[in-house]
């Protein structure tokens, strides 16, 4: 039998969906990036294993060192009567996406460094979607969650001033031929991701748009890493009928393509993609459109039958099994997914 999983090549933005049958408003192919042709001679292959102190922590005591600096984070609010120049060096541009720019910028009088997104504000909804990330992140105080610790009023634009992370997107290391993930390292990189999100589940948040593009490494180095994007995320309230109609189409949980309510276990379903994702580099649901893949991940239909599964631990499909059930009240949680012996036996 043939592997349903196809390999990654690009990135992938979130979509809105329609309600049965499931198509995109807008389809965005995105630019491909990253991906390696056939490469003439011997490839070095970099193999990427886990930092030792992320692995100190035990199931029933994780470690944090910068926790405590957490605690002094205040409620950060959006600055008009203060100019953010008053208070931070803007320097080098670090990047710049569809919504706005990110800049090295350097506190005046700590000389700590920063990253500061200026994102553009057209639109009052445009406003309003800034205020709603802000508020998200204001309750988001937890290490292995990007920071956010000041804003300011720029006119046309809000400059959000967070903690600058330098290591690049876990997407890049998926899509380098020229890095092998181990075993080992995506327990680290997994474990570090039902962290975050099981501290976002105890404050009632969901994050809604979790995959590997928006899981950040702390540095070149090692497996420390920083979930980020909340611009999709939002409050949850079990007494109501929850819905959506948004997601990335190959991480997206079948409830959400069929409308259906959705809870902390639409997040968890994306975990078990990631997980698949890490340790083959190949996504189980992909198709060659978006409609085929929503159609694939209604059916949750995957397998382990390529041959990049063939030194993959039993445990670790139990864990990816465990997570990608179609009914998502039979799925793991964070907590069940975080007590998984995949976790914590290698």
């Amino acid at each position: 039998m043939a592997s349903l999983g196809k390999r990654l090549c690009r990135k992938r933005r979130p979509r809105f969906l329609k309600s049965a049958p499931i198509l995109p408003v807008c389809r965005e192919t995105g630019e491909r990036e990253g991906e390696s042709g056939d490469r003439e001679g011997k490839r070095e292959v970099i193999v990427v294993e886990p930092d030792d102190d992320v692995f100190v922590s035990s199931p029933e005591s994780p470690s944090s060192p910068d926790s405590l600096d957490l605690l002094k984070l205040g409620h950060v609010c959006v600055q008009k009567d203060t100019q953010i120049s008053e208070v931070y060096d803007v320097k080098d541009k670090l990047g710049q996406g569809r919504f706005g720019t990110v800049y090295l910028c350097e506190d005046k009088s700590t000389r700590r460094r920063f990253a500061a997104k200026y994102v553009r504000c057209r639109r009052s909804a445009d406003r309003q979607s800034i205020n709603h990330e802000i508020d998200i992140m204001n309750q988001l105080r937890h290490p292995r969650i990007l920071q956010l610790y000041d804003a300011f009023d720029c006119g046309k634009e809000v400059a959000m001033i967070m903690e600058l992370i330098t290591g690049g997107e876990l997407f890049q290391l998926v899509i380098d031929e020229a890095v092998e993930l181990s075993e080992k390292a995506c327990v680290s990189y997994v474990r570090q991701l039902c962290e975050a999100v099981s501290y976002m589940h105890e404050q009632n948040i969901l994050h809604l748009d979790l995959k590997p593009e928006n899981i950040m490494c702390i540095s070149k180095k090692g497996t420390a890493i920083k979930l980020i994007d909340f611009g999709l995320a939002r409050k949850f309230d079990p007494k109501e009928d929850n819905r959506v109609m948004f997601g990335t189409p190959e991480f997206v949980a079948p409830e959400v393509i069929n409308f259906d309510s959705i809870d902390y276990s639409t997040d968890m379903w994306s975990i078990g993609v990631i997980t698949y994702v890490l340790l083959s580099g190949l996504s189980p649901f992909m198709g060659d459109t978006d409609q085929e893949t929503l159609t694939n991940v209604t059916l949750a239909e995957f397998d382990f039958d390529d041959e990049a599964f063939d030194n993959i631990s039993d445990d670790a499909k139990n864990f990816i099994e465990q997570l990608l059930l179609k009914d998502k009240e039979n799925r793991n949680t964070a907590v069940t997914a975080l007590q998984h012996c995949w976790l914590w036996v290698l």
